[in-house]
């Protein structure tokens, strides 16, 4: 009975997800399309591929055309052409090695014995990069063929030209991919994020009801924003192939391309994720610290949750003017919170001397806070 429940909760979640990625493929762009038409896509270049050679001309080793389409219609553009030539040197090379030594052995079991361990091994060559593997597929699919000639070797090879060809006509031609989309959420993702993260920790130096539990939990938070950062800088690089050799990226007008406007977006993230993380981190220290008296009071704290929030703001201001293509007067605001950044900067450094004047740690611990929140106050100013 308790397995009947367990399965029957199981393909209720796991059905009702299915049941929601379908309808935001329908309804709304997203990754969950991409994913529906690059499947589609990859199903007409095999039908297409085979039509040709299977049906009308009728090759001889004609599965090997749409084979090759389908594996060619690739996440972008770029890799489907740069694959494609590398698996086409892969089976080319698989495909004469075999022929040569299967005519020259005459015998299919030796050949196998001399011929895939070479083939093996030049998979590995770096040119031939994640495709060295259809070097053998290409041996493999001679040696266990009936008759081994020169004529099957070479229609095989056409054929496989032909797939790639088509593979990657289809994925270029045919609504290419475009990842532009996927980088501003990730980068909108990550300011959001350290935004939420700094008022939280505001929060809580404010109302001083901060612990070593809740400081544990800010600190594993912006050690999880520098995921989001590290996943953004992957997805831009992912946006960039993604416009190489593609018509439709061209045309794209909603979001802008990845240029120096995003790298200096994810320069600008790199540091607030350090000096958030370097935040959370003296908070914490300062949490589990036996002495209570080192720990800052509210002349400090609120100050500086007072900071806090206002880069928080200006972080979530910056986001929306280099991510989201605001009007111009979201640039004023950003302006203006830089600003209000910089006073609650300046209001710690007056407040600091005369609250730690006589206590050496106190003074070790407002410091390294103070230092945190000048690096990140300079890097936003600076951007």
């Amino acid at each position: 009975m308790e397995w009947t429940d367990w399965a029957t909760g199981a393909v209720r979640r796991h059905g009702g997800a299915a049941v929601r990625a379908v309808r935001r493929a329908w309804t709304e762009p997203g990754r969950e399309r991409d994913l529906t038409v690059q499947a589609g896509k990859a199903a007409l270049a095999a039908c297409v591929a085979w039509a040709v050679a299977g049906w009308w001309l009728q090759a001889p080793m004609a599965f090997v055309a749409p084979w090759v389409a389908v594996v060619l219609v690739e996440s972008t553009v770029y890799r489907s052409f740069v694959h494609g030539l590398q698996q086409l040197a892969a089976i080319t090379v698989g495909t004469v090695v075999a022929t040569v030594v299967a005519l020259l052995l005459d015998s299919t079991m030796a050949a196998m014995v001399v011929v895939l361990p070479a083939v093996l091994l030049l998979a590995q060559w770096q040119r031939l990069g994640s495709q060295g593997v259809y070097a053998a597929t290409g041996a493999l699919f001679v040696l266990t063929n009936e008759q081994v000639s020169l004529a099957t070797s070479g229609a095989r090879i056409a054929e496989a030209v032909f797939g790639a060809v088509v593979g990657i006509a289809v994925n270029a031609l045919v609504r290419p991919p475009v990842y532009l989309r996927d980088t501003r959420a990730a980068l909108t993702d990550a300011a959001r994020e350290a935004q939420e993260i700094l008022e939280v920790v505001a929060e809580g130096l404010d109302d001083g009801e901060w612990n070593s539990y809740a400081a544990g939990e800010w600190q594993e938070r912006a050690l999880r924003l520098g995921r989001l950062v590290d996943q953004a800088r992957s997805s831009i690089g992912w946006s960039r192939e993604s416009m190489r050799g593609n018509h439709r990226g061209r045309g794209t007008r909603a979001v802008a391309p990845p240029g120096k406007a995003y790298d200096d977006a994810l320069a600008v993230l790199d540091h607030v994720a350090v000096h958030t993380a370097g935040v959370t981190r003296t908070v914490l220290e300062t949490a589990n610290h036996n002495d209570k008296e080192a720990r800052p009071g509210p002349r400090i704290t609120r100050p500086y949750a007072d900071f806090l929030r206002h880069t928080a703001r200006a972080i979530g201001l910056y986001s929306q003017t280099r991510f989201a293509g605001t009007d111009p007067l979201t640039d004023g605001d950003l302006t203006e919170a830089v600003r209000e950044l910089r006073r609650s900067l300046d209001e710690l450094h007056r407040r600091l001397p005369d609250a730690v004047a006589d206590d050496p740690d106190a003074l070790a611990t407002h410091g390294a806070l103070l230092a945190q929140a000048r690096r990140l106050a300079d890097q936003l100013v600076r951007d």
